[in-house]
Order: C-alpha cells, then structure tokens, then sequence
C-alpha cells in the first residue's frame, strides 16, 4: 500500500518537478509513515491512560517515538533509494488515486493523533 502511494506521488510530480520528485515523493512517505507510527502511539498511550496502566512517562515515551521516527525515515530512505524506486515504477499500474486525498491522509493521522494525546 505504502509502494503505490509512493509510486502515486513520485509519478504526479515527475513531469513538473522532474528529478525533485524523488525527494517529494520521499518526504511524503516518511509523513506517511510517521503520522501513522504516531497516531498508533498516540492510541496506545490514550488506552493505557484510561485503562490506568502506567507503562512509561511521557518523557521516555517522546525519547521513544523519536528513536522510532529516526529509524522510519532511514528505512524508508534505504528502501525507496535507486533500484528499488526503479523496480516499483516499472511493476505499478497506473492508479485514479486522488493527488488531495493522498496528502490528506497524514494530515488527518496527525490530527487524530492530536486528538487522543488530549485524553
């Protein structure tokens, strides 16, 4: 799922942007990746809460989510680099994916996110 979205991106801005495209696509992924990491996070810290559960602090829990969003960024920098990105284009089928819904989707993680760190 991830791929197509990638492919999706890199594919609209390829002809306007030419090879800056490559690393639009690229931080639309890791916003991708990172809004969902920590609306996931997000929800497991809110349900421990009200569950009165209390597994970490809210420090150890940033330090932790920030040693995550390190680690997403370089495996989706290895995984999208060179031939893998070359492999996904030549495999993709043209999707009707919308351009807006694809940059909503991190948006409204974060905004979920947002939501649940207030409970």
């Amino acid at each position: 799922m991830l791929d197509s979205f990638y492919i999706t991106i890199f594919n609209h801005y390829k002809k306007a942007l030419g090879k800056r495209s490559i690393k639009l696509a690229l931080i639309y992924i890791n916003m991708l990746t990172l809004s969902i990491a920590f609306a996931l996070a997000a929800f497991f810290l809110a349900f421990a809460k009200q569950m009165k559960m209390q597994i970490m602090s809210n420090t150890k829990f940033w330090v932790l989510m920030t040693l995550a969003s390190i680690f997403l960024i370089f495996m989706n920098w290895m995984r999208y680099n060179g031939k893998k990105r070359t492999i996904l284009n030549a495999k993709s089928k043209h999707s009707n994916t919308s351009i807006y819904l694809l940059w909503i989707i991190p948006i409204a993680c974060f905004a979920i996110a947002a939501i649940l760190l207030q409970v």
